[in-house]
């Protein structure tokens, strides 16, 4: 299993959104597309953070206006982050560390190309090994 990539099992089919996107509007795209998250990327594609559905806690929590509010407001800056060619192993065992669900996957010359999941992992695992323990 240490020989297979991020790339093999990212998703790229990618939910984005500006800073200045409403918060609102990320809520929707979030709920239309079924995901957990939205990525906030500038005009060039660059990773500026990114939007979980634990953000939106905090937004209700504070009870701001949704529709006044933008996605820098509340977005994760500090995003942990990956490339296409870390192994899954490695990529889990960041996850692990610091707590996340989402892993961007960005790459240098184009910015975020793809996102793995804890959802992913689990997907890809569940092809790959038999349930433990064996019968």
């Amino acid at each position: 299993m240490d020989d297979i990539f991020v790339a093999r099992v990212m998703s790229t089919d990618l939910q984005t959104a500006t800073p200045e996107t409403l918060v609102e509007d990320a809520g929707q795209i979030m709920r239309d597309q079924g995901v957990g998250s939205v990525l906030v990327v500038d005009g060039e594609n660059r990773l500026e953070g990114i939007l979980t559905t634990t953000d939106f806690v905090d937004i209700v929590a504070e009870s701001h206006p949704k529709a006044e509010t933008a996605v820098s407001r509340y977005m994760s800056t500090d995003v942990i982050t990956t490339d296409a060619q870390t192994g899954i192993r490695d990529a889990a065992d960041l996850m692990v560390e610091h707590g996340v669900h989402h892993l961007p996957v960005v790459d240098d010359e184009e910015g975020v190309i793809g996102m793995v999941t804890t959802t992913d992992l689990t997907a890809y695992l569940s092809r790959v090994q038999s349930p433990s323990p064996e019968p």
